[in-house]
């Protein structure tokens, strides 16, 4: 504190859009959770300047071209105690910065750059043989596990963690659930069937409200054997310790009217987790779109006095890091018009004006 005083060095200092470039590259290559988008992106808001402040698809740009190296929990093997025993964060910050990973020019809070800081603990980097972060030349994964997706069902974004032994695609029914008990009784019950995409909504910032974290769902759901037979989606967001076929923030939201919320049970919903697609498409005409769309009436807020209903009034959305001290983008009708069809969108309509073409032609 008396280093950071005497040179007079204050977050923004610190808090660079190289450095946020730096954190994401370390979330890719260490597997990390789909909570670091969040918090990095609300971290990065606070600096209040719009060149620093990163976005989903700066997390996307970045995902392209950095690999996923860590064995770690809950999709691999070993824990951050073992990372520890073979260099701890500096042995891979060291590595990091030899592969051209991660720019240690960038200060740090001792008032010194990560390269500097490194030279004076003399540190030997990572313990050579360990098996825990992969060399580049094999990967767990050639890109980062981390997808921001798009998609008639999440226009303004949501964000997936694949770490590659989910496969990258999924098409199934909807099983849709208002909240997260709802959806655990429905699993006690036997109502969840391999093949479905299960649909756990009105669980983002305004609905939650708070975004609240849910590990119970993800756990259960492998518990009763169905990990690799169904998919997760919800507004809401997942624990770090989640894994499975699992894709949370979707925004814009349910509570606001966001494409969530009119799903129905059975419905077609087709999820292409490749990276040069990532979207999540519900596969309806755009009439039914309209129609229930028109149908649609908002569930009372689940708060409505104190804190958190203040809260509820001010919060952003979960691509925008949920700050609270801000306005909103767009409303969600606005975010959903402002989408581009995806390929299943487009091919759905293809296949419709097709047999409505094979009608005309057999029709007296």
């Amino acid at each position: 504190m008396k280093t950071l005083l005497a040179m007079d060095l204050k977050p923004r200092d610190i808090m660079t859009k190289a450095a946020f470039e730096n954190a994401i590259r370390m979330v890719m290559v260490t597997g990390g959770s789909t909570n670091a988008v969040l918090h990095l992106i609300a971290m990065s808001r606070s600096v209040q300047d719009p060149n620093v402040a990163i976005t989903l698809e700066d997390f996307q740009r970045i995902s392209d071209v950095t690999p996923f190296l860590a064995d770690l929990k809950p999709s691999g093997k070993y824990v951050m105690e073992d990372v520890q025993n073979i260099g701890g964060t500096p042995g891979l910050i060291k590595f990091m910065i030899d592969n051209d990973l991660f720019d240690g020019d960038q200060m740090t809070v001792t008032g010194k750059t990560h390269r500097l800081n490194l030279e004076e603990m003399n540190h030997p980097g990572l313990t050579p043989g360990q098996d825990i972060i992969r060399p580049l030349s094999n990967p767990i994964k050639k890109t980062g596990h981390l997808l921001m997706m798009y998609g008639n069902l999440c226009p303004g974004g949501g964000v997936a963690k694949i770490t590659g032994k989910e496969g990258e695609s999924f098409t199934g029914t909807a099983r849709v659930y208002d909240n997260e008990q709802l959806m655990m009784r429905g699993l006690e019950n036997k109502e969840i069937q391999a093949g479905e995409v299960v649909i756990i909504r009105y669980e983002g910032p305004k609905g939650g409200p708070g975004l609240p974290e849910m590990l119970s769902p993800t756990s259960a759901i492998m518990g009763a054997g169905l990990g690799d037979k169904v998919a997760l989606l919800t507004d809401g967001r997942f624990s770090g310790g989640s894994h499975g076929f699992c894709i949370g923030h979707i925004t814009p939201e349910a509570q606001v009217g966001g494409p969530l919320a009119l799903v129905k049970n059975g419905d077609p919903i087709r999820i292409d987790a490749r990276p040069e697609q990532r979207t999540i498409d519900l596969l309806i005409s755009d009439e039914e779109w309209e129609r229930r769309r028109a149908e649609w009436t908002p569930p009372p807020l689940r708060v409505s006095q104190g804190t958190l209903y203040k809260y509820v009034q001010c919060v952003a959305t979960a691509s925008e890091g949920c700050v609270t001290d801000e306005t909103g983008t767009a409303s969600a009708s606005a975010i959903s018009a402002a989408a581009a069809k995806t390929p299943a969108v487009a091919e759905l309509e293809a296949r419709i004006a097709e047999l409505e073409a094979q009608v005309g032609k057999v029709a007296p």
